[in-house]
């Protein structure tokens, strides 16, 4: 059985922390705060693990939390200079982080400093996720500021820290109504010399995009004039959930217009009757009817029936070519139609459809039964 992640934080973790501190702050009362923080440890998952000896550091720091954040950022070690490979090693700081954002509200230029230390070590992206909701403004000029810091665990806390969408954090809602901040920000780092914080930059605008399709096309087609390849990266990338909905201004962003002089002809599903864990094979036929060379993207669609009885399409990844003048392409896929974690099948007629360039063409369909009993 794979090690589980709060297995890797055990009570080694407080023990570290409250050496480090004592070392900065002997007055620190190392063996309260391990009674306190190891008390329940054991039932805690990660997270919370991590939240718990936060509070363990509000209960024996000084109480003003000016110097209690001093004392923490004065206690941690040497700034982290790589990118990958660090593993759990980070997280000796994640109660660090979570302490700034639970108590350091009503001290910004404190916490600000703290988080400026520990994104260098650790991540401030979802600690400093509550300034930008309670000090917006001020919170926009540190970031403007650090967009052109020499870290680039810095500069891509910029990026990152305001994702409308961040995964596993709190949505930042004003953002995604108006992301024109955002967007101010994301200007300055488009060009950053770092991978890094370019491939945070283009998950910012994804984000962006699921709630503002149109201006997400605009900003992605003004990027890519006279742009390098590594903004046109950044593009690519940023456009990658726009291009799997099939729509079709952010393929033609892309280069991959002329869907119009696509034609799809002989499609076909076999088998038309599939048990649930079974497969089906689609195939078809694509020609370029135009007189210039088509670039294709090519994915396919299936409808899949809900419990409720209703359809839901799903879009799969095919392949991209560039189809001649009168050329003709055979193309052919096969999916298993097995249960997964992320999606449960239902019995019921399943229409098939392939997206060229973001149009939709019908291919076939199928009927989902339930599978023989073992």
């Amino acid at each position: 059985m794979a090690e589980t992640l709060k297995s890797k934080y055990g009570p080694e973790i407080p023990k570290r922390i409250a050496k480090m501190i004592e070392a900065v702050h002997p007055a620190f009362p190392t063996k309260a705060f391990l009674n306190d923080v190891l008390a329940g440890y054991d039932a805690l998952e990660l997270m919370p693990r991590g939240a718990h000896i936060a509070a363990g550091l509000k209960k024996h720091l000084p109480a003003a939390y000016p110097r209690a954040v001093n004392i923490l950022v004065n206690s941690m070690g040497p700034k982290t200079a790589q990118i990958e490979g660090n593993g759990m090693a980070p997280f000796l700081y994640m109660p660090h982080a979570m302490f700034v954002a639970k108590h350091g509200l009503a001290h910004f230029a404190e916490s600000m400093q703290a988080q400026y230390e520990i994104t260098q070590r650790f991540t401030a992206e979802f600690s400093i996720r509550p300034f930008v909701e309670q000090h917006p403004d001020a919170t926009l000029n540190q970031l403007k500021t650090w967009a052109a810091d020499p870290s680039h665990h810095v500069r891509r806390l910029v990026s990152e820290g305001i994702r409308p969408r961040l995964p596993w954090a709190s949505r930042l809602r004003e953002f995604q109504r108006d992301p024109r901040p955002v967007l101010a920000l994301l200007e300055l780092l488009k060009d950053d010399a770092s991978l890094y914080v370019r491939r945070s930059v283009a998950n910012n605008l994804n984000d962006i995009g699921k709630d503002h399709p149109v201006l997400l096309v605009e900003v992605a087609a003004r990027w890519m004039k006279g742009a390098s390849p590594e903004r046109e990266w950044i593009v690519r990338h940023a456009l990658r959930s726009a291009i799997k909905r099939g729509d079709r201004a952010a393929l033609a962003v892309l280069g991959f217009g002329g869907s119009n002089k696509a034609q799809v002809s002989n499609g076909r599903v076999a088998p038309v009757s599939v048990k649930i864990g079974g497969r089906i094979t689609l195939s078809f036929l694509l020609t370029n009817r135009g007189r210039q060379p088509l670039p294709t993207v090519v994915d396919y669609v299936v409808y899949f029936i809900k419990a409720n009885g209703t359809a839901s399409p799903k879009v799969f990844k095919l392949k991209k070519l560039v189809l001649a003048p009168g050329e003709t392409a055979a193309v052919t896929k096969s999916l298993v139609l097995k249960e997964m974690t992320t999606r449960k099948h239902y019995p019921g007629g399943h229409r098939v459809g392939v997206l060229i360039n973001g149009e939709e063409h019908p291919v076939g369909q199928f009927r989902l039964s339930k599978s023989s009993s073992p």
